[in-house]
């Protein structure tokens, strides 16, 4: 563990993406269901930097923090002593970067045990440019969009549903996927960053997505995986669509994303129209 790679800014409304690497420190299987020991294991490293914070995140409405399944290359006959894994753990409220990166301390050369198999961790990515999929922004950054695009892809990285009139829609229809990042956005930016109500007119200009099953203690929890591509005509809803689409690497959308579900990334097409406004 690089400590330098533990040094972030202090700042409530920043945003983090962090890396932990793992190395598996048995030979056997990994349990395929992982997504709560993950949860319980993040809670308990805030749990050790701040009892307080822990609680307020574990019984908040809204996640502050989205987190992705055990990713790596898992043997077809069992893992073995060295095999490299990893999971990514993102903060919406930048108030929980330090007592999480105190847990991640704490825990240094110490087992990580999930699902009853034992990991040691190899690093921790924390900083922009270190790893793929670790980042740090915060919401002012974000939205100052210089330019946009009317038309804009997602690629769902995991299963990703949401919750449709009381039933669960795999299809990730724009004002689903909008409307849940636009919820959260709301719900962690600063005042002077928060967006006034949209009803989103967005289209489904091409789409190839397969439906695939997530497992879970509880079950298996169906979502669709694949991209979207959106368009609007609306300069408007364009101008948010694109910092919400930025925003979603950290966010997730739809259902579970603290279990791992609702994983995203962006690609805004290269046909940008600068905003006069900034």
């Amino acid at each position: 563990m690089e400590p330098e790679t533990l040094l972030q800014p202090k700042q409530t409304s920043s945003l983090h993406s962090l890396v932990v690497e793992l190395a598996a420190a048995d030979k056997g299987r990994i349990p395929a269901t992982l997504s709560r020991a993950i949860h319980a294991l993040v809670l308990q490293w805030l749990h050790q930097g701040s009892p307080e914070i822990a609680k307020s995140v574990h019984d908040a409405q809204v996640s502050p923090m989205s987190l992705s399944g055990l990713m790596g290359n898992r043997r077809h006959k069992g893992s073995q002593p060295g095999d490299n894994f990893y999971f990514r753990i993102c903060l919406l409220d930048g108030t929980l970067i330090e007592p999480l990166l105190t847990g991640l301390q704490q825990q240094e050369r110490k087992p990580v045990i999930l699902g009853k198999f034992p990991f040691v961790i190899r690093n921790i990515y924390t900083l922009p440019g270190t790893h793929r999929l670790a980042g740090a922004t915060d919401f002012s950054l974000l939205a100052k969009t210089p330019a946009f695009s009317k038309d804009i892809e997602l690629n769902f990285l995991s299963p990703t549903s949401f919750k449709q009139l009381q039933n669960i829609q795999t299809f990730p229809l724009p004002e689903l996927v909008f409307g849940s990042l636009f919820r959260k956005w709301n719900s962690f930016a600063p005042d002077e960053h928060k967006f006034p109500d949209i009803q989103w007119k967005g289209l489904v200009s091409a789409y190839e997505l397969k439906t695939q099953a997530l497992k879970m203690e509880s079950g298996a929890e169906i979502g669709a995986q694949g991209y979207v591509k959106y368009r609007f005509k609306d300069e408007e809803q364009a101008k948010i669509a694109n910092i919400l689409a930025n925003f979603a690497f950290f966010s997730g959308v739809g259902r579970k994303t603290s279990m791992g579900m609702g994983q995203v990334r962006a690609v805004i097409s290269e046909q940008l129209t600068v905003n006069s406004e900034q």
